[in-house]
């Protein structure tokens, strides 16, 4: 069976199986990690699970499944997000960096090396998604872009420790490896202040 003006990209299998509903297939495009890499998925296929169980791409984890815990973040077109809620198909085409793809080289980026010298992850499951929210919460405060507890909406952002701890709310350690973390963007975010 064939849709109407979408051949290219969709397909309804002859033989209809799940659990009652129509399988429909399409053909993504996805940069990650620097590489153009192009599948098909389900449509009901997530980010989080094409990169994994698809791409074989395991830096971003499955924690809660749910949108909570944030270790499937990373950094989505250059923002960064939550994608074990996302949809393949709403992003063909998009760019993906996960915490592998953030190193140049042998040369890590500076938040990677700031978690390895504050000591800023246990048993590591979450640091993935804690790098790429970190990384991206920088940007978003070099940006101006204010948090829940910014003093200054307009001003420039001072990322003190409140201001830290609130921009990375959405990430969760069950180790409770949190004072690290944030002396690790802390020391990140004022080495890019200094220079």
């Amino acid at each position: 069976m064939r849709l109407p003006g979408c051949e290219s990209i969709l397909s309804l299998p002859e033989s209809i199986g799940g659990w009652g509903g129509l399988r429909v297939d399409a053909q993504i495009s996805l940069r990650v990690d620097g590489e153009d890499r192009s599948i098909i998925v389900d449509t009901r296929t997530t980010l989080l699970d094409a990169l994994r169980d698809r791409l074989g791409v395991t830096s971003p984890k499955k924690g809660c499944d749910h949108g909570q815990c944030g270790a499937c973040t990373v950094l989505l077109d250059g923002r960064r997000a939550i994608i074990c809620l996302a949809f393949a198909v709403a992003h063909d085409g998009a760019e993906i960096t996960t915490a592998e793809g953030l190193a140049e080289g042998d040369a890590l980026h500076p938040i990677q090396q700031a978690f390895l010298e504050t000591d800023a992850l246990q048993c590591g499951y979450c640091t993935p998604g804690q790098v790429c929210s970190a990384v991206g919460m920088l940007a978003e405060a070099e940006r101006g872009a204010p948090s829940h507890v910014s003093d200054d909406l307009i001003g420039g952002i001072e990322l003190n420790d409140d201001e830290i701890r609130e921009r990375m709310s959405g990430n969760l350690c069950r180790c409770g490896a949190y004072v690290n973390i944030v002396a690790a963007i802390r020391r990140v975010a004022g080495a890019e202040s200094a220079s």
